[in-house]
């Protein structure tokens, strides 16, 4: 037992693994000639932008709309210069070792490294099934945090400026603004990236074509927004539970919205709480949960943000995990990761899980019990750091 839990704490079994995890998808679908939907319309909106074609409509080739910013057209020129299949392998290479190394070499100790790397590996892989990006925009915002409690603002704002030009959730790394020892510059180096970065696409395009692309995203955007209400596998989120048990389309988000945002921020009230890192760790939790848990773009691919937010919960706590908490572990294991996969009982998943969104419930449950614990527990270190295994 010894010896397997050295083998599997050894970070080159655990790369082995999530390389595995990107090789394999890539590999099948090449094998089978299967459509990858994801990636096509990555890599055809660089050849829509190219050719001066509207990027916000549905084409025969991709069957879906590209939801992301003009910017990240010019992001994907290295892969779509490519021949199809060599840039789709860098493109699954990219979305797998840019998350695992933003885990590996930012804040966390070598436990919660090891811990969160296997506790979201189900996650990661459900990713790269279908060539997502969410798992980037962890990274970015995992990155954001630890750049801004190292002092590197200038590149924390880069990093939130890309997260917002290409997929708006980027925004929510400015949650840790009140980390920052400079929040005038962080401020100001986060308005220069970004109007910098709305800017290139222009440089690339054309100033026209890309201000005509930025008013057709909003309205793809809006569009998207009202389609995912009540879509199966759309609005996986607090929202969608509420919205799809209730069957009731009259109702206004922000009436769960807004009581979320002020729970989301009251810790923030805690000010001397903030010179711990365990407590600072538990907001960045906070934050991967609630981006997920209060957006109605919530799909199963963005749960690897919201459980690596689980993960970090509940390894950076400076007291004992009470035995409640280990199951809470074992209930987001099941019913978030696992739900959605060969493993689980398909005729749950299919008619109670997926049509309701249950696979929010214990992620929105771990987010209240988080919330509580930033309002009321001391997040001073202690010797006791280890969670119950």
């Amino acid at each position: 037992m010894k010896k397997l839990k050295e083998w599997l704490s050894d970070f080159r079994v655990i790369f082995a693994g999530w390389l595995i995890m990107a090789l394999i998808p890539w590999l099948s679908r090449w094998l089978r000639d299967a459509f990858d939907l994801d990636y096509s319309i990555f890599y055809h909106s660089f050849w829509h932008a190219w050719q001066q074609m509207p990027l916000y409509i549905i084409y025969p080739e991709d069957g879906n709309y590209f939801l992301y910013g003009p910017l990240f057209t010019v992001l994907m020129a290295p892969l779509a210069v490519l021949p199809y299949q060599m840039g789709r392998l860098l493109w699954m290479l990219i979305i797998t070792v840019v998350p695992f190394w933003s885990i590996r070499k930012t804040c966390f100790t070598r436990y919660q490294q090891v811990f969160i790397l296997w506790f979201v590996a189900a996650e990661a892989y459900l990713c790269t099934l279908d060539s997502e990006s969410n798992s980037l925009i962890l990274a970015i915002l995992i990155f954001s945090f630890y750049l801004i409690d190292k002092e590197e603002d200038r590149w924390a704002a880069l990093l939130i400026a890309l997260g917002t030009t290409t997929k708006l959730f980027g925004i929510v790394g400015l949650a840790f603004l009140p980390f920052s020892r400079h929040k005038l510059k962080l401020i100001g180096w986060t308005a220069a990236w970004t109007a910098i970065l709305l800017v290139l696409p222009m440089l690339v395009f054309g100033v026209d074509y890309i201000s005509q692309q930025y008013l057709a995203w909003y309205d793809v955007l809006v569009h998207k927004n009202e389609l995912n209400q009540f879509a199966a596998g759309q609005n996986v989120s607090l929202l969608g539970i509420v919205r799809k048990v209730s069957q009731c389309a009259t109702y206004s988000d922000l009436w769960l919205m807004i009581p979320g945002m002020v729970l989301f921020a009251l810790p923030y009230l805690r000010f001397k709480q903030y010179q711990h890192m365990a407590f600072r760790q538990t907001i960045l939790a906070s934050v991967l949960m609630f981006i997920i848990l209060f957006a109605t773009s919530s799909e199963n691919y963005g749960y690897i943000i919201a459980m690596t937010g689980v993960a970090i919960w509940y390894t950076a706590a400076p007291w004992k995990r009470s035995k409640w908490d280990v199951a809470l572990m074992v209930l987001a294991f099941i019913l978030t990761s696992m739900s959605s996969s060969d493993l689980f009982y398909k005729p749950l998943w299919r008619e109670v899980i997926k049509p309701y969104s249950l696979k929010a419930l214990p992620v929105t449950i771990i987010w209240l019990k988080l919330t509580y614990e930033l309002c009321k527990r001391d997040y001073e270190d202690c010797n006791d750091t280890h969670p119950v295994l």
